[in-house]
């Protein structure tokens, strides 16, 4: 289901807005009569249906925002019925987790779930599940539409996306960056765990989704850069006359390691440019016309 974005033009600021199910934090718009503080519940209408959400930053003058995205609005102020309402939901949401896990183990189906949960006006229930494949589930939609007499979704995520769902703390002591700030998954390779120079011991480099982690995207650009000051690992160089091999080179530290049959150096960067002379490169193609 998709929501169309109002225009900003209609709005006079936004707030951010943080639900139960993640703990990242998603921007709303409101308009002059819309008086919101930090703590106030309101209700929102969300790509999941009516949700309710809490306030926990702004309102802000809608000229500061300026993200890309649309903002959908701050339909109102949560009401104590709404609130009641939600806390009902919550509830009967793990009834209905608790009823959709025994027909997937009657039904013999092939999937693990997640999470279940109302939207506030439940007018439907949403189950996440993780399949390695597809999974055939009109069975299942039929036997829990006529025990829940609501509309009934199953959505099928990735491992990426159940942590992102779950949260938790990464090896960096702050929250998943999943969970808090990412909007897209991109590909991550182990080409960019090669370029930073890290070992290549897969658990320690993969994350709470069993998947590499997505903090060897962001410095990855930064090592491609600073590399470029470094002299390349193998290439030949001279200290006081005496000839060393670049074997090693350390970005964050600036440290190079050169070394030969007998010494081994360790030199900052800077110090190196100083003392040694670099072994000038075969022209191959003056080779060629000889």
């Amino acid at each position: 289901m998709t929501i169309e974005q109002t225009p900003l033009n209609t709005f006079t600021g936004y707030v951010g807005i943080k639900f139960d199910s993640t703990p990242r934090e998603y921007f709303f718009g409101i308009k002059a009569n819309q008086k919101l503080e930090v703590g106030n519940p309101v209700v929102v209408e969300t790509v999941r249906g009516m949700e309710l959400g809490l306030v926990t930053s702004g309102p802000f003058d809608i000229a500061l925002y300026k993200s890309e995205l649309g903002l959908k609005p701050v339909l109102r102020k949560a009401t104590d019925i709404d609130i009641k309402t939600n806390a009902m939901n919550k509830e009967d949401a793990k009834v209905a987790l608790a009823i959709c896990q025994k027909e997937i183990q009657n039904l013999k189906l092939d999937m693990h779930l997640i999470s279940c949960e109302y939207t506030l006006d439940r007018s439907k229930v949403q189950f996440s599940y993780l399949a390695d494949e597809r999974v055939d589930f009109r069975e299942l939609l039929k036997v829990l539409a006529s025990k829940l007499h609501t509309r009934i979704e199953l959505r099928q995520v990735g491992t990426r996306d159940k942590a992102k769902m779950v949260g938790g703390i990464g090896v960096c002591g702050l929250p998943l960056c999943c969970s808090s700030f990412l909007n897209e998954f991109d590909g991550i390779s182990i080409s960019r765990a090669k370029n930073q120079m890290l070992a290549i011991n897969i658990p320690k480099l993969s994350g709470h989704c069993g998947k590499l982690i997505c903090c060897l995207k962001f410095e990855d650009d930064t090592y491609t850069l600073e590399k470029e000051k470094f002299p390349e690992l193998g290439s030949k160089v001279f200290i006081d006359k005496i000839e060393y091999t670049v074997t090693s080179i350390n970005v964050i530290s600036t440290i190079v390691k050169v070394e030969n049959a007998e010494d081994v150096k360790y030199l900052p960067l800077e110090e190196l440019k100083k003392q040694a002379t670099y072994k000038k490169k075969k022209d191959k193609r003056n080779d060629e016309k000889k």
